[in-house]
């Protein structure tokens, strides 16, 4: 990834923070309430998943046609971005390092490992959708 690619891969990636914070914030103020903590946080991985979804849709476009390989690479970028994110921020709301490892944990109710699997996965997948993978027969 170089220059402009790179520095467009960062802005989606905070678009992608930004609209997950947002969600994450809803998810406290109005499923939390109704659902408890761990029912709510296991909606939400679905529903992020959604937004996941989304968010790439309308902004892959931005980088233009790639190899398949470089959609997987940007895939591996973002999850490692969010992993560090993620254990940044619970760490910093003073969660310890159990109940961020909990979130991952299926056996705990934790779902947020398919939301990661969502982040690398998506890239290629909705590329490959949008006919922006080179040398794919829909991108001539």
């Amino acid at each position: 990834m170089r220059g402009v690619t790179a520095a467009r891969a960062v802005g989606m990636w905070v678009t992608l923070v930004a609209v997950e914070s947002l969600h994450g914030a809803l998810r406290r103020i109005v499923l939390e309430p109704r659902l408890g903590d761990l029912t709510a946080r296991q909606v939400s991985v679905l529903t992020g998943s959604v937004l996941i979804i989304i968010v790439f849709w309308f902004t892959l476009k931005w980088l233009g046609p790639r190899p398949g390989r470089h959609w997987w690479e940007l895939g591996l970028l973002w999850l490692i971005l969010t992993l560090a994110f993620e254990i940044a921020l619970g760490r910093a709301a003073g969660m310890s390092w159990d109940r961020i490892v909990s979130d991952f944990d299926p056996r705990r109710g934790g779902f947020l490992g398919l939301g990661m699997m969502v982040i690398l996965v998506a890239p290629r997948v909705m590329a490959g959708r949008l006919g922006l993978i080179q040398g794919d027969q829909r991108t001539a």
